[in-house]
């Protein structure tokens, strides 16, 4: 029995009906057992408290609920102020090439004007030991070298322009190839006389010509040169540029090319042969007595020439100023060359037309290629193994016409 129960049985023990005498006596024992019971319930009632009453909310000042804030609205954006890209330049229009000036049809070289179009001046030039120096030769554009009788050769030379050139010469006798030669050029011929078959083909050709021993211009463009004097006569006459320059416009002939007419030469600025043999030394035997030998620099690209003959060793040179010949192409063609038979003077007969072989060098190298020509009128063509135009290198050529049966060793 626990203690509640106990003390509530002694309660009832103590309120039931009771005696006057011991009525005190229960009173104060009810009074203790009260006092009694309520300490026993207040040291329970700590000793197990119950539940703690959840702690009521201050209401003594009332939180507001939070509000939220509606957004602002929406304000008139504030303008982006960008900086546009700077449009792209438009490409700058490519400079259109240059036309191509003026330039010498036959070296490829500028000039200050346009020459194009006058006809070149072929010149027959001396070349035995006892005429040397020659004149004026370090300036023409292009050299033919080819035997004449006697085992000698001739030079035949080239200029497009003589404007600013000295003496010109000795000036020689013409012989039929080379009039072959200068009419591939639609060129005025210059000579000194020639053989009886040279003059029947000048006539039937009607060759523009200028004759040092038959010529009739007046002022004439020869004379004989007083520092020659020495010489033997056929070794003394000479022309200069400024006497060309000055006389030609009056003789009447036609000074520009022909209609129609077209120098088929083609230039680069470096033609050395691609894949070519070395040739940087190498001479041209015509025969036993005359040989013309090429040495290269690869410091100017030039070949430089020396001559052997009769007479004279020694480095082939301009007498005006005393400069060496030089070359930056050369030519060797072979070409079928006789005697004319029952000729007393044994000159020859050189075929210029057709066509045979050759050799180009360039720039240290060689190639073999191939000359053709149709007729008289036709001028020279040059092709490669692969049948491709052979394309000289800009500046002067010289050319050796060699028999067929000359052999040529290049190193």
């Amino acid at each position: 029995m626990n203690r509640f129960s106990r003390l509530k049985n002694r309660i009832k023990y103590l309120m039931a009906p009771i005696t006057k005498t011991s009525k005190l006596k229960r009173y104060l024992t009810l009074g203790l057992v009260l006092l009694i019971a309520i300490g026993s319930i207040t040291t329970c009632m700590l000793r197990n408290p119950g539940p703690a009453d959840p702690e009521p909310p201050d209401t003594s000042i009332a939180e507001p609920s939070p509000v939220e804030t509606p957004p602002p609205p929406p304000s008139d954006p504030v303008p982006t102020v960008t900086t546009p890209e700077p449009e792209p330049e438009p490409e700058p229009e490519p400079e259109p090439e240059p036309e191509p000036g003026p330039s010498n049809p036959l070296t490829g070289l500028p000039t200050e004007v346009d020459i194009s179009r006058n006809r070149p001046l072929a010149i027959m030039i001396n070349n035995i030991g006892a005429a040397q120096p020659q004149l004026g030769i370090s300036q023409a554009d292009i050299i033919y070298e080819i035997l004449a009788e006697g085992g000698v050769t001739r030079m035949l030379a080239i200029f497009q322009d003589v404007t600013d050139i000295g003496k010109i010469g000795s000036i020689r006798s013409s012989r039929p190839y080379y009039i072959d030669f200068a009419q591939s050029y639609d060129a005025i011929y210059i000579h000194a006389g020639g053989s009886d078959q040279a003059y029947t083909e000048l006539h039937n050709r009607n060759i523009t010509r200028l004759d040092g021993v038959h010529g009739r211009e007046r002022p004439s463009i020869f004379y004989r040169d007083p520092a020659r004097s020495r010489m033997a006569t056929e070794h003394q006459l000479v022309t200069s540029g400024s006497l060309i320059s000055e006389h030609l416009p009056t003789y009447g002939f036609r000074l520009e090319l022909d209609d129609g007419y077209e120098h088929t030469l083609s230039f680069v600025e470096d033609g050395t042969p691609e894949n070519g043999a070395p040739a940087v030394e190498f001479t041209v035997n015509y025969n036993t007595g005359k040989s013309t030998s090429f040495k290269y620099d690869p410091d100017d690209g030039l070949y430089y020439l020396s001559q052997k003959m009769r007479g004279f060793n020694g480095p082939y040179r301009d007498g005006n100023d005393n400069s060496q010949l030089t070359a930056r192409n050369v030519l060797i063609l072979h070409m079928s060359t006789s005697r004319i038979p029952g000729d007393a003077y044994n000159r020859l007969r050189v075929t210029t037309t057709g066509n045979g072989p050759g050799y180009f060098i360039c720039g240290g190298k060689y190639v073999e290629i191939t000359w053709s020509r149709g007729n008289l009128d036709s001028q020279f063509t040059y092709t490669l193994g692969d049948g491709s135009e052979l394309s000289l290198s800009r500046g002067r050529t010289y050319v050796c016409i060699v028999p067929n049966d000359v052999e040529i060793s290049l190193s």
